[in-house]
């Protein structure tokens, strides 16, 4: 689940994974090493043995040392794939390039390599992709990367099965708006580029594989570990019917096999990030496939941001774990992050380990506070209790344990794998300003608006005037229910003590009840004679921000609200060509996905075409600082939320374009089609325009 170019289509997304300020992991991997039984010993400081006793007189007997107790188990594991949409968009080449480019390599071949090595040492009979492998249905070049990345399994030897997400079919229809439409039996199948490059030949290679059904989208595999053999039953988007019955007669066909059931979509993940939540699809699929099928015991799906898990009871009395696991709005796409789900059929357990095999592979002047290459949190590392034997007898009285012969947790292995010879980044806590004045002044600032003035909670009313810190260009709160805004009264705008942590600015002005809808909403805007109007910035830039989404935001209401823009309609610009000609040409916003969008027309003529900047997932409810640089030699530009580099930036974007001189600029709201729309919903504490590239340590979140 994703965006495309321009607007994404999606429903609301209902995770940030990123961790604002999260702290790094203090896992000491040569202890995680001596636990698992492996490494040496150079830094670890190990048990004294204890002294030997006297030896027996000579010519007595020796006693016979007694038996060593076993410590092997009897476990296998399951590497995991979520959406690799963003790996396979942003390893193509040209403009999205943007792993090799910063990194030196990409997160998708990281992860299938990582597996192929290691499959053999930590017993991985198995992988399940959980769809979206790639971003543009219509874009070969993403699907060249994801065809590269799956051919280091085949030749390795290493079986895998795959379906189809949203992102890789052609149709793709809301089950909410019409469960019918969308389904595998709507499809034009010789034109699906899914079938073209993932078809049923190459499932074939697979020596797992045991059918796909005669759309060519869903298909099933039967793999062994320790004795033992389960069945892994892949649904791509969206079933049909037909699909269901066929995924039903393959159970039936196979009626002593445990089934672990995978669909892109199944389960949700409520907006709290943790708690799980049901879909209407995967409500339809657990009474049409799930609920009095007892083979199947566990389900996995990607498509929802985050990750949750879910116990339900089927009609036998017997409970399915439902998981969905997608890193796709973490940083860099999901920074390489990836799932095992060890079976410890000695200890009855199921095992879940978040790791990143990409994160020690980067280069370590690039990792930042966000590269964690394994997630400790509750809903990203658990176990679950599970008598395999008596979960399975209704179908398999003769489940065993199989061999004891793994010498330790695999999960464990795997981390201490990755720990090894990863050094985690030095991460200097931030400080707060001491006072109001704290924060770097910089050469070159066309405007510095600062959001304070008022006692807390009171209106700010109509005609206020923002103080430029610049000194040039002030803004002004526009006057009430002007370009066709219906509603709108002065308690819209109140003010607020609230802030970013490193905001030297007091406070901030917080938008109430805007709504597209209506539309209501309230903007500031600077004057009509405003110099700032006139910059078109061709020599570079820096943008920044102190944003707050308001926590009961919702999609419906607040979808591509603006933090800022330039008054006029873009396709009036000489030489433009693109789309939405009725959008302003600047717009600093956020998506229907809480992501910031940065997308502006740049100024030269003959480069007219909208550039956008995407960021992940913004958590709804806490203060983000955004920082937006242009590079005056190469006119790359950055996007950064709270000091990361997001993944979707702009190469060779130069300059801002405006429509006029007194094209003001407006912040907490927008326009289309020259009417008033878009408010902001929630807090800005300030918003600094600079004529410059600036560095972090000039950033407002720097102390000097």
């Amino acid at each position: 689940m994703s965006v495309s170019d321009g607007a994404p289509t999606e429903e609301p997304a209902r995770r940030h994974i990123l961790k604002m300020g999260a702290s790094l992991l203090t896992v000491s991997s040569t202890a995680l090493l001596a636990a698992c039984g492996g490494g040496g010993n150079d830094g670890v400081t190990l048990p004294l043995l204890p002294s030997p006793s006297p030896s027996p007189a000579s010519g007595s007997p020796s006693p016979a040392p007694a038996p060593a107790a076993s410590t092997k188990i009897s476990s296998f594991a399951l590497a995991v794939l979520p959406d690799t949409q963003f790996y396979a968009r942003y390893a193509t080449s040209g403009e999205n390039s943007q792993y090799e480019r910063r990194f030196g390599s990409e997160p998708f071949a990281a992860q299938t390599q990582w597996i192929a090595a290691n499959a053999k040492a930590l017993n991985i009979p198995f992988t399940i992709h959980l769809g979206d492998v790639v971003d543009q249905v219509g874009k070969p070049e993403q699907w060249k990367v994801a065809d590269s990345a799956m051919q280091v399994l085949e030749v390795a030897k290493r079986p895998y099965s795959v379906l189809a997400g949203n992102h890789d079919v052609l149709n793709d229809v809301d089950y909410t708006v019409d469960p019918t439409s969308g389904t595998d039996a709507t499809r034009t199948l010789a034109n699906e580029p899914y079938l073209q490059w993932f078809g049923t030949s190459r499932a074939k290679r697979q020596s797992t594989f045991g059918a796909r059904d005669a759309s060519g989208f869903h298909e099933y595999h039967v793999f062994e570990a320790q004795g033992q053999k389960f069945l892994v039953l892949s649904l791509s988007w969206r079933i049909s019917d037909a699909g269901i019955a066929w995924a039903r007669q393959v159970i039936a066909q196979n009626p002593t096999l445990p089934v672990i059931l995978v669909n892109h979509q199944l389960l949700n993940i409520a907006s709290d990030g943790v708690t799980p939540l049901e879909t209407d699809y995967g409500k339809m699929l657990w009474e049409k496939l799930i609920r009095d099928n007892d083979q199947i015991f566990m389900t996995l799906n990607g498509h929802h941001h985050g990750a949750a898990h879910l116990t339900k009871i089927n009609d036998f009395g017997h409970k399915v774990e439902e998981m969905v696991v997608d890193y796709q709005m973490a940083y860099q796409g999901g920074n390489g992050l990836m799932r095992l789900y060890e079976f410890d059929l000695t200890h009855k357990q199921i095992k879940v380990l978040s790791f990143s095999p990409w994160v020690p592979q980067k280069p370590a002047d690039t990792l930042t506070a966000f590269d964690q290459a394994v997630l400790t949190s509750a809903n990203e590392s658990f176990t679950i209790d599970i008598d395999f034997a008596q979960r399975f007898a209704g179908f398999n009285k003769s489940f065993g344990t199989g061999s004891a012969n793994i010498d330790s947790s695999l999960v464990a292995q795997a981390q201490a794998m990755i720990l090894a010879n990863y050094a985690e980044p030095t991460v200097v806590a931030p400080r707060a300003p001491a006072n109001a004045d704290d924060y770097p002044k910089v050469a070159n600032t066309l405007a510095h608006w600062r959001f304070i003035g008022g006692a807390a909670n009171q209106p700010v009313a109509a005609g206020t005037v923002i103080a430029d810190v610049a000194g040039a260009n002030p803004l002004h709160r526009d006057s009430l229910n002007q370009g066709g805004i219906t509603g709108a009264v002065e308690g819209d705008v109140v003010w607020s003590d609230d802030r970013h942590f490193l905001s030297a600015a007091p406070g901030s002005v917080r938008f109430l009840n805007t709504d597209k809808n209506v539309p209501r909403l309230s903007y500031f805007l600077t004057d009509a004679s405003a110099p700032i109007n006139a910059q078109t910035l061709e020599g570079g830039y820096t943008v920044e921000a102190f944003i707050k989404i308001d926590p009961t935001w919702t999609s419906s209401k607040q979808a591509w609200m603006n933090i800022m823009t330039r008054d006029g309609r873009r396709g009036d610009l000489a030489g433009y060509s693109g789309g939405d000609p009725e959008s302003p040409p600047m717009l600093f916003a956020i998506s229907s996905l809480r992501e910031v969008q940065w997308e502006v027309v740049p100024n030269p003529a003959g480069a007219r075409t909208p550039r956008t900047n995407w960021s992940g997932e913004i958590v709804a409810g806490g203060w983000v600082h955004i920082a937006i640089v242009n590079d005056p030699v190469t006119h790359d530009t950055t996007m950064y939320v709270e000091g990361a580099p997001v993944l979707r930036n702009v190469s060779n974007a130069q300059g801002l374009a405006a429509l006029s001189a007194t094209s003001p600029w407006v912040v907490g709201g927008g326009s289309w089609d020259g009417a008033r729309a878009d408010g902001f919903f929630g807090n800005i504490g300030e918003v600094r325009v600079v004529a410059a590239a600036l560095a972090p340590n000039q950033w407002l979140t720097a102390r000097k």
